[in-house]
């Protein structure tokens, strides 16, 4: 380096890329700080300091049709319901430019699939978070994408539709069952994460306690918003943060210890936040039938469940 300064803003001068993508480009472990992976954009470097960043080649402007297995509740020319399984990501984004729910519609639908939504997330309406399970609709004609993205938009208040998700988490909530609700924004120094914050926009989480055991509840929760992260930041906000939450509850981890050791070594092999969209409601776009789904626990969470049970 010719200058002293903050690793992103000196690469992004050098190479000529934007900040948000050098800062993207070396937390996915692009970079190489004097042979050593670099991953902190904040770093600071000094005029000695030797440092590659590698740009992969440019992804398709438009994702590929994929034949991935789909688990699919309901299905008819207007809607496609599925148990979107954890692991898998909705749609195409950095890093992540196959094997994606997207990529697994495409070919499902062959053709058929909506594409308001823009070429990255044809038929999404709203999303799960990558390792978070459970129900989702999707849109497979441009008047099912209208009716349903203004049905998530009005997020249940004069309408039926109903978000419900299943928890499992550290400690217990005071009161055992209440509303969260607290504005959310993105973290003022970490933009892969989101905070409470007083300039973010309304959040509000319903939440009841299912049951406790040790020091794991079990909750069960109602959207009222729809904010990136909104469960996993507002459980953390009030002290009750997920089991197994690589982002937002690390600082928790070692409560795991407390547990029955079967129901130990499963928290330590969930790899994943405990969390489960369990029901879906809303009004089917074209018939105006108001339409329930539900999605069981999958394995891992059952198997935790059943852990706790056995004490």
């Amino acid at each position: 380096m010719t200058r002293a300064g903050r690793a992103d803003a000196l690469l992004a001068a050098a190479s000529g890329l934007s900040r948000t993508r050098v800062q993207a480009l070396i937390r996915s472990g692009a970079t190489k700080l004097n042979g050593e992976p670099l991953s902190d954009p904040a770093a600071r470097l000094t005029v000695d300091d030797a440092v590659t960043l590698v740009v992969p080649p440019p992804e398709p402007a438009e994702p590929a049709a994929e034949a991935i297995p789909l688990d699919v509740l309901y299905e008819d020319d207007a809607v496609l319901v599925l148990d979107k399984p954890a692991g898998m990501v909705v749609h195409p984004a950095a890093g992540h430019a196959s094997g994606t729910l997207v990529n697994a519609l495409l070919a499902h639908c062959a053709g058929s699939l909506s594409g308001i939504g823009g070429v990255l997330r044809p038929g999404i309406v709203h999303r799960l978070d990558k390792d978070t399970s459970g129900v989702m609709v999707v849109a497979k004609s441009d008047a099912a994408h209208q009716s349903l993205a203004a049905q998530f938009a009005d997020h249940g208040r004069t309408g039926p539709l109903r978000r419900r998700y299943h928890a499992f988490a550290w400690g217990a909530p005071e009161p055992q069952k209440g509303v969260i609700d607290k504005p959310l924004g993105r973290h003022p120094t970490d933009r892969q994460r989101f905070a409470v914050r007083a300039d973010g926009r309304q959040a509000i989480t319903h939440y009841r306690l299912v049951r406790r055991v040790g020091p794991v509840s079990e909750i069960a929760l109602e959207l009222e918003t729809g904010r990136t992260h909104q469960i996993r930041v507002h459980l953390t906000a009030i002290g009750t943060p997920l089991v197994g939450d690589p982002v937002y509850g690390t600082g928790f981890a070692t409560k795991a210890n407390l547990l029955p050791p079967a129901a130990k070594d499963a928290a330590k092999t969930l790899g994943r936040q405990a969390l489960h969209a369990a029901h879906l409601t809303f009004e089917h776009p074209i018939t105006g039938e108001v339409m329930a789904f539900d999605a069981p626990l999958p394995a891992d969470l059952a198997a935790f469940a059943a852990a706790l049970d056995a004490g």
